[in-house]
């Protein structure tokens, strides 16, 4: 089992690469192997002190048992950021992948192309920590998106009428 990790920094518009690796869990039964994910992230998290973690979403397999695999995988990476209250995103991988390359159905290689070209790397990322990569490449910009809609949500509607708007409209328009 390969579990790949990258971080960003994100301010404004500007991206900066931290660091990124894959955890090789190598074969046998799957308990220990989970442990080796949670403690190898838990040393990730205590060395950087993340803000924020983005996540991608699970997906339905062909294989039922790649998918279970899969799922305890993401639970043992979530359980270890959230032991320090980190937030968690989620995406799917055609979500990241039309964010980062702007195809819902674009290759690995063409992932780990822009993903160099977006955070300035010389070498082409690891298949997984690139994907990793991608995943934080794409809460960052959506992240600045929100922000960005907010603000402008902010300078075109007084308070008081955001509030009102809110009341009336709560699960159609939130901010």
């Amino acid at each position: 089992m390969k579990t790949g990790y990258g971080l960003i920094e994100s301010s404004g518009n500007r991206l900066r690469f931290l660091e990124c690796g894959t955890i090789r869990t190598g074969g046998g039964p799957l308990p220990p192997r989970l442990k080796i994910i949670f403690n190898e992230i838990r040393q990730v998290v205590q060395h950087w002190s993340p803000d924020e973690m983005a996540i991608e979403n699970v997906f339905l397999s062909r294989n039922p048992d790649s998918a279970l695999k899969l799922g305890q995988a993401r639970g043992a990476a979530i359980c270890a950021v959230m032991a320090d209250d980190i937030s968690v995103s989620e995406y799917t991988a055609n979500q990241v992948k039309q964010a980062i390359v702007g195809k819902g159905h674009a290759a690995k290689t063409q992932v780990q192309h822009m993903v160099k070209i977006l955070l300035n790397l010389s070498e082409t990322p690891q298949e997984d920590a690139a994907d990793a990569l991608a995943i934080a490449l794409c809460h960052a910009n959506t992240r600045k998106t929100m922000i960005d809609l907010k603000s402008q949500a902010n300078k075109r509607y007084p308070a008081e009428v955001l509030k009102s708007i809110r009341g009336r409209r709560k699960k159609r328009f939130t901010l």
